[in-house]
């Protein structure tokens, strides 16, 4: 599956970007990030998402807040359709 497939971050109708799947240790998968265009408003929400992960003991509620708005914002979509639910993180070229 590594380096094969190709899921899709979606706001509504708009593609945010593409993750090339390149490890896959279910149910965890990682891969490269292609971001599109759609991905510059939404950068700020990740990157707040992944500095609270460093403090997450202490500040659950908050890393709670902000991962809910990233879930509302976007999508995902695997090659055989939507995901329901995930985890995603997005730093620089890595998701």
């Amino acid at each position: 599956m590594a380096g094969d497939e190709v899921w899709r971050v979606m706001r509504d109708d708009v593609l945010v970007g593409e993750i090339t799947v390149e490890e896959a240790d279910m149910p965890w998968l990682h891969g490269r990030f292609a971001a599109g265009p759609a991905f510059l408003p939404l950068a700020p929400l990740f990157e707040r998402e992944l500095a609270l992960i460093e403090t997450i003991a202490e500040d659950y509620e908050e890393w709670e807040r902000v991962y809910d708005q990233i879930a509302r914002a976007v999508r995902l979509v695997a090659p055989h359709g939507p995901v329901p639910e995930f985890l995603l993180h997005i730093q620089g070229d890595q998701a």
